[in-house]
């Protein structure tokens, strides 16, 4: 068998993967707070850990591997959106839930072994919190229990930041009941009109970190192999899951590898609302980017560096997929994944070499291996698509367009009126595509929001 190696954060260096038990391989990953629709960056990291969950299923079989990915359905966000729209926050979190788990089925990625809800493990919560307080690591203040940080020496080790640091920081939360500015609420109480459960402490609700503690505690055991996230989560979360798992359970490792996955931008930008350039994964499966090709794209960059989401990734990605599938349609039956693909996805993921194998593998016209080797990154299903039916049709639509503009700016520059060819530049951004015109001629580049009812509105205009 390959030998696996992942970049430990812990450690800072890649480390060949020893699991616990070879039979028993377990991996937690942090999941979604369910309040609204997951965003491209949320997809990230359910991706890389889908592609890790595949990998390890392929090394040391199916029955032998244990994903857990949990949902955060308990949280202030969660209450804000119950009470702006007025709804119970369970269909809130119900409905948000249901839209996660669609979504990310259409980007590739298959169900974890157990997806538990923070608020199916109040009570082991609450256990852990008592045990903390029994070992002097947590205290009850103003009716919330908060852990004391400075109880566990290990403190700041996996993000690298020393205590200073974190005190000088802008996300610590400081608050007058707290011995120390870096403790961190375990427990804090509920007025009537917000959840909450009884505790030792009074009705309240538990803090965000405590739950992921419990949960992988109760499902994965007090040590498990391997821990992942984003990294934007290795500070606060990560470090006080490490802490409090770690002191309620002495002797214990908690994880002992921890694999975060760099963060996404857009067109080159952070990804924001503000800056205009914040997509849902629904808004692009339903602007026309298919969920394959929103892998690809993903694939296409090692999770351990920014990713950067294009039009023209997108576009290419598309491209590559559908002659991809035409090759692949062509083999049938069972089969295995090409071994070089296998070998660049046991260097510590490396799936942007991954992808490289392909390119290669159709190159060679190696159907059978590029179509099981598709199979196994997630990027091919059952059969071709359908969308890859409709791929010729749009390409041919927006190659028409773009000679008809063409020709309107020629006539334009003539004639010194660019009314028209102005009007449908506007119609054509507004639908989300580039327009770039220069003196080689017009170009039309579909973005990642491009909208097709908006494109046909263009077409009839330029008839």
């Amino acid at each position: 068998m390959n030998t696996l190696r992942l970049h430990n954060t812990r450690t800072r260096k890649k480390e060949v993967f020893i699991p616990i038990d070879p039979k028993n391989v377990r991996m937690y990953v942090c999941g979604p707070t369910v309040y609204d629709r997951a965003h491209l960056g949320n997809a990230r990291p359910v991706v890389v850990f889908d592609l890790l969950f595949r990998l390890l299923r392929h090394a040391y079989g199916e029955e032998h591997v244990k994903y857990v990915r949990n949902f955060t359905d308990v949280d202030d966000k969660i209450n804000a959106k119950a009470a702006e729209s007025g709804r119970e926050i369970s269909d809130i979190t119900g409905e948000t839930t249901q839209w996660f788990l669609e979504d990310m089925a259409e980007l590739g990625a298959l169900d974890p072994n157990a997806m538990p809800k923070a608020t199916e493990y109040v009570d082991e919560m609450i256990l852990i919190i008592e045990d903390l307080i029994a070992g002097g690591h947590a205290y009850e203040a103003s009716d919330h229990v908060l852990f004391r940080v400075r109880s566990f020496d290990g403190y700041g080790r996996l993000s690298g930041r020393s205590l200073n640091d974190m005190i000088a920081g802008a996300r610590v939360e400081v608050a007058p009941f707290k011995e120390d500015p870096l403790d961190f609420v375990l427990w804090k109480p509920s007025s009537a009109d917000l959840p909450g459960w009884d505790s030792p402490w009074g009705r309240g609700r538990p803090g965000w970190h405590i739950e992921c503690s419990a949960m992988s505690r109760e499902l994965l055991g007090e040590t498990f192999d391997i821990h992942g996230g984003g990294n934007d989560l290795m500070f606060p979360h990560h470090e006080n899951e490490i802490a409090q798992s770690m002191c309620a359970h002495p002797g214990s490792g908690f994880a002992n590898y921890w694999v975060h996955n760099e963060m996404l931008q857009v067109e080159g930008k952070k990804m924001a609302k503000s800056a205009g350039n914040f997509f849902t994964v629904r808004d692009l499966l339903d602007k026309g980017h298919p969920g394959e090709v929103i892998r690809y794209v993903f694939l296409a960059t090692h999770y351990r560096k920014p990713m950067d989401w294009t039009a023209l990734k997108a576009e290419q990605a598309r491209r590559t997929l559908e002659k991809w599938y035409e090759q692949a349609s062509r083999a049938n039956g069972r089969g295995v994944p090409c071994n070089a693909v296998v070998e660049a996805l046991f260097d510590d993921l490396n799936s942007s070499r991954a992808i490289g194998e392909l390119h290669r593998l159709s190159r060679q016209d190696d159907i059978f291996r590029l179509r099981h080797s598709l199979q196994f990154l997630g990027l091919m299903r059952d059969g071709v698509p359908s969308w890859v039916h409709s791929v010729d049709a749009e390409a041919n639509s927006l190659l028409a367009m773009q000679e008809k503009m063409a020709n309107l700016r020629s006539m334009a520059l003539k004639s010194k009126d660019y009314s028209k060819i102005d009007r449908l530049k506007s119609l054509l951004v507004s639908a989300g595509v580039e327009v770039r015109m220069d003196k080689s001629g017009v170009k039309l580049l579909p973005g990642p929001g491009c909208d097709s009812a908006k494109l046909r509105e263009v077409e009839r205009e330029l008839h």
